[in-house]
């Protein structure tokens, strides 16, 4: 069964009639259980749930620590092309943006990685614009052997590939994928998605399952805060990772809740997720899952992000451009405009002030 036959189930589900008949006496009730199925799941992401924040936050705290100790990883992104072939209404590099184009060369790539390798962190994230003739698989191979050279753990965010693929680029030495649904209203989805290979709904959807097939060890997932109804997306996204999760033991998953900013072309989200409602999923999620992963990007501020390490966020990007080049000679647009501005020094300091250990090496095969 494919997590397509699962958002199928809910149709016919009146999500906004159920959300208000969502009392004290049920949020408790789910608070109190050790393991939540669906509805307390989305009990917890009910509007009742938030005059119980603190005790949701307390108790996704106690689980964290349990689960993760007092740590956070830490990881960069890479940004190596930002050729596009599909028109997205919210992301700055979509093909119909009049922005400057820039592919790296091999040679392009080493010099950057050479310039993040100076920070402590061993975990890098690969990143392109969605255009697999621009940045085809042979590309994608030769990259990431020279990430491997400074980094022990190389994960990919790039346009979705088939299993055969992602086996190729496994044996390359990628570890890890990123990939957000963006939204899972397929109606939504494809409002936004224009034109181009990211409008196929469905082959997007199953992109996570193809990379844990292919043997990936870490994948992160998520939806994109702002394009559909808020707490619907955010259930479909935790129901996504719950599927993925009990389905292959071998992987370590992850949830990612970017809220829409800036991009060239100025998209206004037709949803607005404020930052406690930010916090009460980030909870639900906490508790729904005990040991996925939750993580924070240089999207949000630095006194946000600070906040939420000390309520079970556990994975935080440190220093983060979004341009290609952007460690050394960038003059391209970035992607999305990022909020925490500050060096990665400075971030891994902040974890230490607060008593976490900031981890730099994700994996490294000996």
């Amino acid at each position: 069964m494919s997590f397509l036959n699962i958002l199928n189930k809910y149709d016919n589900f009146d999500f906004e009639e159920y959300l208000r008949s969502v009392d004290d006496e049920m949020v408790l009730s789910s608070l109190e259980k050790k393991r939540l199925d669906d509805f307390d799941f989305l009990n917890l992401l009910s509007p009742k749930a938030k005059s119980h924040i603190e005790a949701l936050a307390k108790k996704a705290h106690e689980i964290t620590v349990a689960n993760f100790g007092y740590t956070i990883n830490l990881y960069l992104p890479i940004y190596i092309s930002n050729y596009c072939s599909s028109d997205c209404l919210y992301c700055g590099f979509s093909k119909k943006n009049r922005i400057q184009r820039k592919k790296l060369s091999l040679n392009e790539i080493e010099i950057e990685a050479q310039e993040i390798a100076k920070s402590k962190i061993k975990h890098i994230l690969l990143l392109t614009g969605e255009s697999r003739a621009v940045t085809p698989l042979k590309y994608l191979c030769d990259a990431v052997k020279i990430l491997k050279k400074y980094f022990s753990f190389v994960a990919i965010e790039v346009y979705p590939m088939s299993q055969e693929d992602y086996e190729v680029l496994f044996n390359s030495g990628v570890d890890g994928l990123t990939v957000y649904q963006e939204s899972y209203d397929k109606k939504i989805y494809e409002s936004v998605h224009i034109s181009g290979e990211k409008s196929n709904y469905e082959y997007r959807l199953e992109t996570p399952q193809r990379g844990a097939e292919a043997g990936f060890r870490n994948i992160n997932i998520g939806t994109l805060f702002g394009l559909g109804h808020i707490l619907k997306e955010a259930f479909f996204s935790g129901l996504h990772a719950a599927y993925l999760s009990d389905r292959y033991l071998g992987c370590e998953f992850g949830l990612s809740l970017p809220r829409i900013n800036d991009a060239e072309g100025h998209f206004k989200p037709n949803h607005i997720l404020d930052d406690v409602t930010f916090v009460q999923i980030m909870c639900a999620y906490r508790l729904f899952l005990p040991r996925v992963e939750i993580n924070i990007s240089t999207r949000e501020s630095a006194d946000f992000r600070d906040n939420l390490l000390g309520i079970c966020a556990t994975k935080f990007s440190a220093g983060s451009k979004t341009e290609v080049g952007g460690y050394t000679k960038a003059k391209t647009e970035p992607q999305f405009e990022i909020s925490d501005t500050r060096k990665s020094d400075a971030v891994i300091q902040r974890i230490q002030n607060l008593g976490y250990e900031p981890v730099y090496k994700n994996w490294e095969n000996i």
